[in-house]
Parts: C-alpha cells; structure tokens; sequence
C-alpha cells in the first residue's frame, strides 16, 4: 500500500474577526468605534437608563442579542448564564437591557470571528488538494475547530474536493494559537501530549513553544506514529531553546520507537541541516526525505527555496522506513514570488503575498507500507 505522507506550515489557518474582512474601511471603523463603546458601557458598575438605552440600541443595530449560525452578527453579547436572574436582557430574544449593572449578569461583547473563506486560505485547500497526501501534519492553525473548518467548508466546500475523514489538533502553549494539528485519511487512535514537558534550563517553564504531539494513526494494524513539530522560531531567537527541544524530541523519538518501528518525525524544525539541533535528531539515525535519491527540487522549503539555509520543513524517517521511499517532492505552487520561482507554475490564483497559501512549501513523500 502507497501511503503519502506531508508536512505543510499554511500560516493561514486563522480566523479573524468578521469586521475586519468589510470591504467599506468607513464600515469598518463604525463596527469598531461602536464595539469599544458597547463594551466601555457594558462595563460600567450601573447603567442608568440613559446607559441602558445606548447599550439596547447598539445591541440592535448589530443584532447582538441572538445567534444566527448562517449570518453570524459582527458583535455578539456572549452570555455564560443566560438565567432569568443573571442576564443582560429584559427576556430572551429581547435587545432591550434589565440588568442594573455589569454585575448583574455574566458574559461580555465579543467580535465574531468570521469564517474561513479567504483567497489566502483557499490557496491553501489548493495545496492541500494538489498534495492529496494520506496524512498530513498542519502547521501554525489556530485550533481543531478551525482545522475542521477548513477540512470542510474549503477542501469539501468551497474547492469541491475530497475532505479528510479524520483530524485532530490539541491547543499548544502559544498564547497566539499557532497549533499544530493532523488530517488522515487513516484512524487516529491515539494521541500523546508533550505541553507540560518542563524546560531543563528554565524552572517552572514549558519546554515546548507548541507541542510534540504524538499522532498515532492505524495503517493495517500496523500503528504509524507521527512526532509534530514546530520547533521555536528564529524571529526573537533562542538557539539555546531549539537545541533543547531538539534534544527531547529525540527521546521521544526513541521511545516511540519501542512501540512501533513506524515513526515520523515531521514539522517546520526553524533550522537547516547544518544546525545543532538536526545534528541531534540524525545522529539518532532518522534521514531527511530531501536527502532521497527520488527527490529532484532545491535545497529548501521556505521562500524561494534555492539555498540551504532556507530548508525549515522535514519528514524524518527512520532506517526501518528509508527502504520503502518511492517519490518525495514539494509543492511550490502556493508560495508568490515576483518574478515567478524557475521551473514553478504558481497556481492563477495566487497573485500576491497576500493571498499565497504560505511562504512555505509543502513537502511529500510516498512510502509503500
């Protein structure tokens, strides 16, 4: 059986607030300007009824009383206990206000997050379409709702493909919800967290900037664990950091292979194969697919690609599975260069860093398990 298995960092895969997408900039300020002032009002220990009546007629312009999953309102009172007792409105379904002051009910005004539906993120369904892997890791995606989303109103809906039966995504440890998540074609049967793993060199710190999710996913009873990564950032840098999370992702590289002699390492690594921390992970034995003789493209898998410095993405293979690599290749048809990348077609719909499906390719390789 040929399995493709991927790694891609979209660094797309978020959802902003739906004001923010409104074409008319003077539109969009209005929703701005109005949503702090609703909020200032909603925060203050007691509205009078000059307070109460510019709150219900905020609450009405933007429908913020009530859920409408088909036409989700730009600003939306989140109640937590909407009782008869601790809520903000008189009744349910009612913009007019009863309580007597920000104590009086639980919730907050919030700015709905709009969905996916973005040319950014749809060149990202392209790439993911164009790979068509049978697992593949997701890096930088806000959290697993978000993931699914993409599964199914981009992949399935938007681009009309096929969507991916699985996905799973465990939110990390960065406060900006840059995750690390997996799609698969196979059962995922099990998952191991590594949020809580502690950093040798900083008591009372996580050692992980995301996580090292371990995926394990049922490939004809045989289990294939995938190690994702995403390894701390050059920007703010901290080599020191990377080394160590270098050095515990090959632990758990090593026990992972006690349990199956199928184990991937996968993920954007922020460094090139003349750093540290790959040292570590190869001197355990894994081999970088890029090293393959079935590969043809260039050095790296960020930006142009065409130095080595720039190879931030891996799949890392252990010696069990180096003899069952068929074909590895990138897909660069997502990434906007001006001029053109050679010998990369860019997909028509990619005409600016600003809708790119990523600055990063995907990288793939097939395997027969």
């Amino acid at each position: 059986m040929i399995v493709r298995i991927a790694t891609f960092n979209a660094q797309s895969l978020f959802r902003r607030p739906k004001a923010f997408n409104l074409p008319d900039v003077t539109k969009r300020n209005e929703v701005l300007a109005d949503f702090s002032t609703l909020v200032s009002l909603l925060n203050l220990t007691t509205y009078d009824a000059e307070d109460k009546t510019r709150i219900s007629a905020l609450v009405k312009k933007y429908r913020a009383h009530t859920w409408d999953p088909d036409n989700p309102p730009p600003i939306y009172i989140n109640q937590t206990r909407p009782g008869k007792y601790s809520s903000l409105f008189k009744e349910a379904g009612s913009w007019e206000v009863g309580a007597a002051g920000r104590g009086a009910w639980a919730g907050w005004a919030e700015l709905v997050r709009e969905e996916l539906d973005t040319e950014a993120v749809r060149n990202s369904g392209r790439v993911v379409d164009a790979v068509d892997a049978d697992i593949l890791l997701m890096v930088e995606v806000e959290d697993r709702l978000t993931l699914d989303r993409f599964n199914q109103q981009i992949l399935a809906g938007v681009l009309g493909k096929r969507q991916y039966p699985f996905n799973m995504l465990i939110d990390g440890n960065d406060s900006r919800g840059i995750d690390v998540g997996i799609l698969s074609r196979h059962p995922i049967t099990s998952i191991r967290s590594h949020l809580f793993d502690p950093d040798p060199e900083r008591p009372g710190e996580h050692l992980f900037s995301r996580d090292c999710p371990e995926f394990e996913i049922e490939l004809n009873g045989t289990p294939l664990v995938v190690l994702g990564n995403h390894l701390k950032s050059k920007f703010n840098d901290d080599p020191a950091l990377r080394l160590a999370q270098a050095k515990r992702l090959a632990e758990i590289y090593e026990a992972a292979r006690e349990r199956t002699p199928y184990v991937v390492v996968a993920g954007d690594l922020n460094d090139d194969l003349e750093s540290e921390p790959l040292d570590v992970l190869l001197d355990t034995g894994l081999r970088d697919v890029m090293s393959h003789s079935s590969y043809r493209g260039g050095p790296g898998t960020h930006g142009k690609g065409d130095k080595p410095r720039d190879k931030l993405d891996y799949l890392l293979l252990p010696p069990q599975l180096w003899h069952r690599v068929q074909h590895v290749a990138l897909e660069q048809r997502g990434i906007f260069w001006d001029p053109p990348l050679p010998d990369v077609k860019r997909f028509d719909e990619v005409t600016s860093k600003i809708d790119s499906a990523s600055d990063h390719a995907a990288l793939y390789a097939d395997l027969d398990l």
